[in-house]
C-alpha cells in the first residue's frame, strides 16, 4: 500500500508499461496552483490529477464542496488515463498525501487494488534528489462517458444514513479535521462551524511521523483501536470527503479493514439548517 522514494526510483528504471504515476497536488485556495507546480516539475512519466475536475463532480452546494463524480464520469476518467484492472498505480502529492489518498480511495472503492501511496510524498522524492521532468500532463484518451456503465463506489455512506445514526448510534463517526475546526473554534471553509453530534475526532496528520511518513502498521493499529472503534462500524468524514480518505487509508494499511466514507462530510451536513451541530470537545 506504500512505496518508498527509493523503491519508486527502482521501479521507474524497469520501464514497466503497466505502471501509472499520478500527481495530485492541489491548493484549496488556489485551484490552479497544483497543475502549475506540476508543469514546473514532477516525477518522470507522471500524469496530473485535479481534485475538482477529476476527483469530484460538478459543484453543488447541497452535496458538499467536493461531491463524488458519477460512476460513469469516474469510469470515463479512468479510461482516459489508460487505467486497467492490471495497472500498477502510484499516487503522490506535496501535502501529507492528503489529496492523493482521495484518489487512492476512489480507485480502491471501484475495484482497483494495485495502488500505492508514495510514502513521504514529493518531499521524500526531492530529499532523495530523485529526478524531475517539466511540462504539461500527457494527453488523455477521448472517451464517451454516456456509453460507460460505471462501477458504484463501495464503502460509501449517504447523509440519510448519518441522520439515522443520530438515533441508532450503530456506527461511530470519525472526523479527520484539525481539532480547532472540529470543536468549532474556527471554520475557514464552510458556512457553519462545529461537528456532527457524537463524532469522534482524529486529525489525519496523526497518521504521520514528524518527517511526513506514515507511522508503522503496528502503531497505527494500536492508535485506532485505542479509540474504542470497530472498523466495520466506522464512518469517516472530514470537511469535504478528502482528508477522511487519509484516515481510511491508514486503517486499511494497519489491517483494520471495512470502514466507510461519508463523502459529503461536514460541508454537506452543515448546509441543512435542521441538521444538529455540536461544538466543543468530544
Amino acid at each position: 500500500m506504500l512505496i518508498s522514494a527509493q523503491e519508486l526510483l527502482n521501479t521507474l528504471n524497469t520501464n514497466n508499461h503497466l505502471l501509472k504515476i499520478f500527481d495530485c497536488r492541489f491548493d484549496l485556495n488556489q485551484p490552479h496552483a497544483g497543475e502549475q507546480a506540476f508543469s514546473q516539475g514532477h516525477i518522470p512519466n507522471a500524469h496530473y490529477i485535479h481534485l475538482e475536475k477529476d476527483l469530484a463532480g460538478p459543484k453543488n452546494r447541497l452535496l458538499g464542496r467536493h461531491p463524488l463524480p458519477t460512476p460513469q464520469a469516474w469510469q470515463a476518467t479512468c479510461e482516459s488515463l489508460f487505467i486497467q484492472n492490471n495497472t500498477r498505480i502510484i499516487v503522490y502529492d506535496d501535502l501529507d498525501n492528503s489529496f492523493s489518498s482521495r484518489l487512492w480511495w476512489m480507485l480502491h472503492a471501484t475495484g482497483y487494488d494495485r495502488i500505492q501511496l508514495l510514502d513521504g510524498g514529493l518531499a521524500a522524492w526531492l530529499k532523495m534528489q530523485g529526478p524531475l521532468e517539466s511540462g504539461p500532463s500527457p494527453v488523455r484518451r477521448a472517451t464517451q462517458r454516456e456509453a460507460l456503465p460505471g462501477t458504484p463506489f463501495n464503502q460509501l455512506v449517504q447523509i440519510t444514513q448519518i441522520k439515522e445514526n443520530l438515533q441508532s448510534s450503530k456506527h461511530t463517526i470519525l472526523d479527520a479535521r484539525a481539532k480547532e475546526r472540529y470543536q468549532g473554534d474556527i471554520e475557514p471553509l464552510d458556512p457553519v462551524a462545529g461537528h456532527i453530534p457524537g463524532a469522534l475526532n482524529r486529525p489525519y496528520k496523526l497518521n504521520l511521523t514528524p518527517t511526513g511518513h506514515f507511522k508503522t502498521q503496528e502503531v497505527l493499529r494500536d492508535e485506532f483501536l485505542a479509540l474504542g472503534i470497530s472498523p466495520r462500524e466506522l464512518i469517516h468524514q472530514c470537511g469535504s470527503g478528502v482528508t477522511a480518505c487519509h484516515n481510511l487509508f491508514a486503517m486499511e494499511y494497519a489491517g483494520l479493514k471495512g470502514s466507510q466514507l461519508y463523502a459529503g462530510s461536514w460541508s454537506e451536513w452543515c448546509q441543512y439548517p435542521d441538521n444538529p451541530v455540536a461544538l466543543g470537545p468530544e
